[in-house]
């Protein structure tokens, strides 16, 4: 609704007001005098009182905020304000009167009647608009949900704009931590509190439901919303974030579930939108694994910057198949999206694919990760990680590209498993290849080789997080390895952010690690997520307790012990300073894997890979079923968490 129709709303609602004051005196003299009029006295007298009572209850109108609300919503607080308009107008105009003729010419009698019948032609036309309207739209009251709504900032005052007018919600309070705010009114709805007088709050208006509508506030508060509603048994929902929300058109629609990405996702990240621009606008660009989590959401944000080409190169069909069909639609031309099927461990192929697209920059995203998984394969793990990354990084040499940027995971830190193992290896590869291209002196150009190290994301493929929702989407039991584990988190598009920082403001052979924030105890991320999900944890879900599996570490560390965690311009991102491997010692640690993967035998083949990847990688066991932690019996066990666990 535009302002100028908005007024022009208002001015009709005040006419309308002001009119009735007519009536009212009328009646009331009509009634006094019992329908008999009295002559030119009765005319005088009446017209004396119009006037005066004009002039009060049209200011009172305004001061009592009577054209705040909207009649299609007129409710209590509308009748309330009509009241006490009302009886301030009639006592300003008795005062008046008063003052003038000791109310020679009035009769008391009318002076008590007319706000009566006042009152009820300002009342009668508000409440037959809104039925009329309602039924109209078919609302029924107890078809709707009561909503508790937590924000009354821009994105509140739009929500309850937008919930007024549907058919699923009622509005019945508002919550804000913002002092200025409490006892105001937002489309007839009061901010009746701060966040921590939720539980308050509710007992008074009996919601149906929690609504957050904070967008943009820190995911600590989030938290507090929804811990108190858990403690409430209150369903909770939110809208999306800033970034997800396009535009402001129905809100009610946006309305989603809290996920757990809410809970534990961080503040947005801050980038050099104009260094990220010089380094990617107009630029062919390569992407490896561009079909998984964080390979296509590289994707995704590279193209905001408009390069050139995008090549995306992944080995599973469907994958490619699946962020093609998102991404192509936004494409400029048909030569800014390539998707390319191909498989990073066949060194010919993607040499071709460097003399066709000639990319300048290379993220390298394709690599195995599951942990329990690789611990029986190593070989694909061998050839993939290892073999992999050394044969995109040899193609980005060998064509002179700008930058490579590899994807590392806090796994490869004093590993215990294959998976581990081989992308330290990759980071180490990565490093040795940086000083020896340093040290070469017949080259045009400098190839810049940056490493990216960090945690676990949110929502990742085959990541804990998918398989908590389908656990307990099947009602329980929910696996946890064992109560002490934690690990490091972060959501995929925040990741991604800081692996195009990090590649953007890197100089070439640092490991740039990602700020993670504090480690996050599996057991707590999982009684969590089953109360988001309205259940209570260890009763209606049960958390069953699997002890760990081979290869798998009880906590993961972002650091080496001898390396040095030093700060960069941005504040998210840090450099691990410590010693590098020579180049020497890859090439015979390399020649060792490729004995190991021509080996026919494939139980010498498994020790030989092993071996050699603890040739790199001390803390890695040379037999499988070995695990560097002290692991508990792998059989499961049922946790009572109220009197187990102390969360």
């Amino acid at each position: 609704m535009s302002r100028s129709w908005g007024r022009r709303i208002r001015l009709l609602a005040f006419l309308h007001d002001s009119f009735w004051v007519v009536p009212a005196i009328v009646v009331a003299y009509l009634t006094r005098f019992n329908l008999q009029w009295q002559g030119a006295i009765i005319v005088d007298d009446l017209l004396y009182l119009v006037l005066i009572a004009l002039v009060t209850h049209s200011i009172c109108y305004w001061v009592f905020g009577l054209y705040r609300g909207v009649w299609r919503f007129a409710s209590i607080p509308d009748l309330m304000r009509i009241l006490k308009s009302v009886g301030v107008g009639a006592a300003f105009a008795v005062f008046v009167v008063f003052a003038f003729d000791r109310l020679q010419g009035v009769p008391r009698t009318v002076l008590v009647l007319y706000p009566l019948f006042l009152a009820l032609g300002l009342s009668v036309p508000r409440l037959l608009y809104r039925w009329v309207k309602d039924h109209q739209l078919g609302l029924v009251a107890h078809e709707q949900q009561r909503a508790l709504i937590v924000g009354a900032g821009t994105a509140g005052e739009l929500l309850v704009r937008d919930l007024l007018r549907s058919k699923h919600y009622l509005p019945v309070a508002l919550l804000d931590d913002d002092g200025y705010k409490q006892g105001s009114e937002i489309h007839h709805v009061r901010v009746m509190g701060r966040i921590s007088n939720l539980p308050k709050i509710a007992a008074k208006t009996r919601p149906d439901l929690v609504l957050l509508a904070i967008p943009g506030v820190p995911h600590f508060v989030r938290k507090e919303v929804v811990d108190l509603c858990n403690d409430l048994r209150l369903p909770c929902k939110t809208l999306p974030s800033i970034d997800e929300l396009n535009d402001a058109a129905d809100l009610g629609a946006k309305l989603r579930s809290v996920e757990i990405e809410d809970l534990l996702g961080r503040d947005p990240v801050n980038l050099d939108e104009g260094m990220l621009h010089s380094f990617l606008h107009d630029k062919r660009v390569l992407v490896t694994g561009a079909g998984g989590s964080i390979g296509s959401e590289l994707c995704r944000q590279i193209m905001r910057f408009s390069p050139t080409t995008l090549v995306a190169l992944d080995n599973s069909e469907f994958n490619l198949y699946e962020i093609d069909r998102e991404v192509a639609p936004s494409a400029a031309n048909p030569r800014q999206w390539l998707p390319v099927l191909g498989d990073v461990r066949n060194s010919e192929d993607l040499d071709k694919l460097f003399d066709i697209h000639r990319p300048q920059v290379v993220f390298h995203a394709a690599a195995y990760k599951h942990v329990p998984l690789l611990e029986t394969n190593e070989v694909q793990a061998v050839a993939n990680n290892v073999f992999g990354t050394w044969n995109v990084l040899q193609s980005t040499l060998r064509h002179n590209c700008e930058r490579f940027v590899l994807v590392s995971t806090d796994k490869a830190v004093n590993p215990g498993n294959v998976m581990g193992a081989t992308k330290r290896v990759a980071e180490l590869i990565c490093q040795a290849a940086q000083d020896q291209v340093l040290t070469t002196q017949n080259r045009k150009r400098i190839t810049q080789v940056i490493v990216t190290r960090f945690g676990n994301v949110l929502g990742s493929a085959g990541s804990v997080v998918p398989l908590f929702r389908q656990q307990i989407a099947a009602g329980g039991p929910v696996t946890v390895t064992d109560v002490e584990m934690t690990r490091f988190f972060m959501t995929i598009p925040e990741a991604a952010s800081l692996v195009l920082q990090a590649g953007a403001q890197g100089e070439g052979g640092e490991i740039y690690v990602l700020q993670m924030g504090a480690a996050v105890k599996i057991l707590d991320l999982a009684e969590q997520m089953v109360r988001l999900a309205g259940f209570v944890p260890g009763e209606e879900i049960a958390i069953e307790i699997t002890g760990l599996r081979p290869g798998e570490k009880m906590h993961e560390s972002l650091f080496y012990p001898e390396e040095e965690a030093v700060g960069t311009a941005h504040g998210k991102i840090l450099r691990a300073a410590g010693k590098k491997q020579e180049m020497v010692v890859i090439d015979s640690c390399l020649a060792a894997l490729r004995a190991g993967l021509n080996n026919p035998d494939i139980v010498d083949s498994v020790s030989g890979l092993r071996h050699a990847l603890a040739e790199l990688v001390p803390t890695l066991p040379v037999s499988r079923g070995q695990s560097t932690d002290n692991a508990l019996p792998r059989k499961a066990r049922i946790v009572q968490l109220s009197s187990a666990v102390e969360s």
